[in-house]
């Protein structure tokens, strides 16, 4: 079985062009998706932003152990609350020759709050952008945001010649881009030490080193070539096999394998990513459900049901290996605002469930379709239909859709109006602060402001929009805490999402490569080091 596995695995990869031969300064990984698109700002996706972290830069960034480092802007400073200076790296270009300037900034913070923009969040977080001369400018914020520069770390910036040159001044979701391939979602042009050289979408895309990049990096890679191996078999048997040097995610029940295998070894570590479900709660009516004329997950008692009819320690041990840690929060112990006092799950009690969902008016229980990704997060769709054979013991009869991430995010995303009725989803706060995830996934939903973007579910409650909107601008550690573990226990109380467990860290590498596993799971090209 290992044998034959390992033939499909280098037919699957040789046939994407990847030789066993190829260069020692050529890199060669798998990850079990592809990155949706390379436009920067159409995709709030850690895999996608990571990816696209090789070749567009940021203000600031983070290096191997997450600390936050200048980028594009050398320095910065607070001049009041609410007004923050950065001073622009000179010197810059871009891939395609252009210098980097204050214009580019300015230009790509307009264009994250356009209608294709899933950044919309991050742009909203700046009233206004003033240049002060080409490598100066100046930036307002609506209210104090001490989180601000970590959260620019993932806020791009195009060239802005380049971009009217080829109609790219507005960004392209995955949504509007699956139907007319835009220029943005098929080119790039960053400032970063990797050039996108050949891309084909969910086939294979080749980086080479870019040769003029302003920074010295550790990484000896002359070439990256990535390829998307959905299969997880396929993908471990082609690490085995040495046609690839890195691949993730592994299932966790293949640690073992690896460990026996010779050349190559898991690569583990705990990530900052809850996976959690949620429910819709603003429709009058699920457009997923036999149901008709109500919604049910309106009712507190119906959303406690379904926490309580969810055993998360089967989930850790039969799915996930033992892997997973099961939490009762929204944020990983790594963040900013994790409390362990607030981290209790909801007990598992399906006898409680049965007895909520028949107070609640649902003795029999009802259908309702689940979306789920299934080359996401670890053993995402694994999950999904644990949780569906879960809850049928209660009573509700769960049709799970399992989707590649590119069909699943264009269907639940703002820019298709939120079309799920149940689902599961993971978030890594990109500024690793718990602001981030109250702002994000807990805010009342908000065009004018932009709060709860990806708040797909639609749950709403003003006081928890308060606090945080304190929290954004509370400078001192013990209040601003107080504040966090509010907003939290107003969350949990009301059941507005299902928080399941931090995911792990679960790569394999070749023996000899070197690499920074992050632990908001990005593989940036510059930690990379071949043998």
């Amino acid at each position: 079985m290992t044998w034959q596995l390992g033939r499909l695995a280098a037919a699957a990869v040789l046939a994407l062009g990847v030789s066993a031969t190829a260069s020692a300064q050529t890199f060669r990984y798998a990850f079990q998706g592809d990155a949706q698109s390379l436009d920067p700002h159409g995709l709030n996706e850690t895999f996608t932003l990571g990816f696209l972290g090789n070749v567009y830069e940021g203000l600031a960034a983070y290096d191997a152990d997450l600390n936050l480092i200048p980028a594009l802007a050398e320095s910065w400073e607070v001049l009041s609350p609410t007004k923050w200076r950065f001073k622009l790296r000179r010197g810059v270009k871009f891939h395609n020759g252009n210098p980097f300037t204050a214009d580019d900034v300015i230009f790509s913070w307009k264009r994250t709050l356009t209608e294709g923009s899933d950044q919309k969040v991050r742009g909203g977080l700046i009233s206004d952008i003033t240049k002060i001369d080409d490598y100066t400018i100046e930036v307002e914020t609506p209210s104090p945001t001490p989180t601000l520069v970590r959260e620019l770390v993932w806020l791009y910036i195009m060239d802005e010649e380049w971009a009217v040159a080829n109609g790219a001044t507005e960004a392209e979701s995955p949504k509007s881009a699956e139907t007319s391939g835009k220029f943005a979602s098929l080119n790039a042009n960053g400032t970063g030490p990797f050039v996108i050289e050949s891309r084909e979408p969910d086939v294979k895309t080749v980086f080479k080193r870019a040769p003029s990049y302003w920074k010295e990096i550790r990484s000896n890679v002359q070439e990256v070539v990535f390829t998307p191996v959905s299969q997880d078999a396929t993908r471990v048997a082609a690490l085995i096999s040495g046609e690839l040097d890195l691949a993730y995610p592994i299932p966790v029940q293949d640690w073992d394998r690896l460990e026996a295998a010779d050349g190559v070894s898991p690569l583990t570590g705990p990530e900052a990513r809850t996976i959690f479900l949620g429910m819709d709660q603003a429709r009058d009516e699920l457009l997923y459900s036999d149901i008709k004329g109500k919604n049910p997950f309106k009712d507190v008692r119906v959303r406690r049901a379904f926490a309580h009819a969810i055993d998360l320690e089967a989930i850790r041990k039969k799915v996930m290996r033992g892997a997973s840690t099961p939490t009762g929060l929204m944020v990983a112990p790594q963040v900013n605002g994790f409390n362990p006092e607030l981290n209790t799950p909801y007990a598992y009690d399906p006898e409680l469930a049965k007895k909520l969902l028949a107070e609640a008016g649902y003795p029999d229980g009802f259908e309702v379709t689940m979306d789920c990704p299934n080359n996401r997060y670890v053993n995402d769709e694994r999950i999904c239909q644990a949780v569906a054979a879960m809850l049928a013991k209660v009573g509700i009869e769960v049709d799970v859709l399992a989707q590649p991430k590119s069909k699943y995010f264009a269907k639940v995303l703002a820019q298709n109006d939120y079309d799920t009725s149940f689902y599961l989803l993971g978030w890594t706060p990109g500024s690793m602060d718990a602001h981030n995830v109250l702002q994000n996934l807990l805010s009342c939903r908000n065009k004018e402001t932009r709060a709860g973007l990806f708040n797909l579910g639609g749950y709403c409650n003003p006081r928890v929009d308060e606090l945080t909107a304190q929290i954004a601008a509370e400078t001192d550690p013990d209040r601003r805490q107080a504040l966090i573990d509010e907003a939290f226990a107003i969350h949990k109380e009301e059941v507005g999402h299902i928080p399941l467990h931090q995911q792990p860290l679960s790569w394999g590498v070749r023996d000899g490569v070197t690499v920074a596993q992050r632990a908001d799971n990005v593989l940036d090209f510059r930690n990379v080091v071949l043998p």
